[in-house]
């Protein structure tokens, strides 16, 4: 089998694409998208702190850095300085540990009881067979001030054909009200991911 070589995500326009790499210029690039951001939502009747906005942007950037995905994207709607959700996309190739991936792995190790059970279930998408995985975590307080938090998370474990290796694309978010939304967003992200083999 071969490995995976490029993933291809089409999202929304208001989703921001995060700089992941270590050469790439983090804070002048918060700063010309914060910019960016303010001018959207100007043009369509929002007012933008575009302070906040590059804040939030530097925030978010360095969280999905930190987990070096292959793909992070973060949802900016006009008017909003912080995003709604975070998007992530990675692979995950075989080894030792796991000389096998298989959807009951994904399902098993993608998933956790931690705030109710998951809800998993299997689908085909147009790259191959996917478990989709929606759960809720209790997350944990930032500070004492700060009580913990709802985070909802909806996890789509892609084997597409041709390749031993596995695509994940986690979508999280903590605002509330925005589940159903947020999901059917996900479900169209993950129906036009591609791979090139």
């Amino acid at each position: 089998m071969r490995d995976i070589l490029n993933i291809g995500i089409v999202c929304p326009a208001d989703w921001v694409a995060l700089p992941l790499g270590s050469a790439d210029d983090v804070l002048g690039w918060a700063g010309t998208t914060a910019d960016e951001l303010r001018v959207r939502s100007g043009e369509a009747g929002y007012d933008l702190d575009a302070v906040a906005a590059r804040h939030d942007l530097r925030e978010r950037a360095a969280d999905s850095r930190g987990r070096a995905p292959l793909f992070a994207g973060a949802l900016y709607p006009d008017g909003f300085d912080a995003a709604l959700a975070t998007l992530e996309v990675d692979s995950i190739h075989p080894d030792a540990s796991v000389p096998r991936i298989s959807l009951d792995w994904l399902a098993a190790t993608f998933s956790a009881a931690d705030f109710g059970p998951p809800h998993i279930t299997r689908v085909e998408l147009p790259m191959g067979a996917a478990v989709r995985i929606r759960q809720n975590f209790a997350a944990a307080a930032d500070a004492e001030q700060n009580p913990g938090i709802l985070l909802e998370t909806l996890v789509y474990g892609v084997l597409p054909e041709g390749t031993d290796s596995a695509i994940v694309m986690l979508l999280s978010w903590t605002v509330p009200g925005m589940s159903e939304v947020l999901e059917r967003m996900a479900d169209a992200v993950a129906n036009a991911l591609t791979v090139e083999i």
